[in-house]
């Protein structure tokens, strides 16, 4: 199946998805100030227009429009983008960047975290999250808060999903007010804790 085809099938349907996201989402609840992850501190030494204070605005308001360039900027970037580790791109881990061709999982969320900001959303509301996979392995998405709740942007998983409806341990966040500073997530729902993944 063509890229093109791939993109076309999710914008499609992107409409039926929403209503019932809408309908059920939360807001992730955070806790205090934690570590910054060290690629996401290099790579504010490198691009610190990147990593400044955002003003913690409210989140922003999930139309048809926005939950459209959601999904498409989701598709597209998981499409055009080659998977490649850091030890196979840089030969050491933890670099952070904008992928061109290449990346591993938080530079697929670094793209879409750029790509929705020029699309209009607020840099509050775009936060790269630490997570656990249910394997254990650490993994990078991108949370963007909405008034209908969190959602998250993966490049593991091609639909965008209330960040409830994952399989993934949430463990820390970028804040919404500064983009260089990250607070710890409280995941406390039922079948994390019990690890029924």
């Amino acid at each position: 199946m063509s890229k093109g085809l791939v993109l076309g099938l999710v914008l499609a349907t992107g409409d039926v998805l929403i209503g019932a996201a809408m309908a059920n989402a939360m807001p992730m609840t955070t806790g205090r100030t934690t570590s910054q992850p060290i690629g996401h501190y290099e790579f504010c030494q490198q691009v610190p227009q990147e990593c400044r204070a955002t003003g913690n605005y409210a989140p922003d308001r999930l139309t048809q429009r926005a939950w459209a360039k959601m999904v498409e900027i989701n598709a597209r970037v998981n499409a055009t983008i080659a998977p490649r580790t850091d030890l196979e791109m840089w030969g050491r881990e933890e670099i952070w960047s904008y992928p061109v061709k290449y990346g591993d999982c938080e530079d697929y969320a670094l793209q879409k975290r750029h790509e929705l900001i020029q699309a209009g959303f607020h840099t509050s509301n775009l936060l790269i999250t630490v997570v656990l996979q249910p394997n254990g392995d650490g993994h990078a998405v991108l949370t963007v808060r909405t008034d209908r709740g969190d959602f998250i942007l993966d490049n593991l998983v091609s639909k965008v999903l209330d960040w409830r409806d994952t399989r993934y341990r949430y463990l820390k966040r970028q804040s919404t007010a500064n983009a260089g500073k990250w607070v710890d997530i409280i995941d406390d729902r039922p079948n994390i804790v019990a690890g029924n993944f």
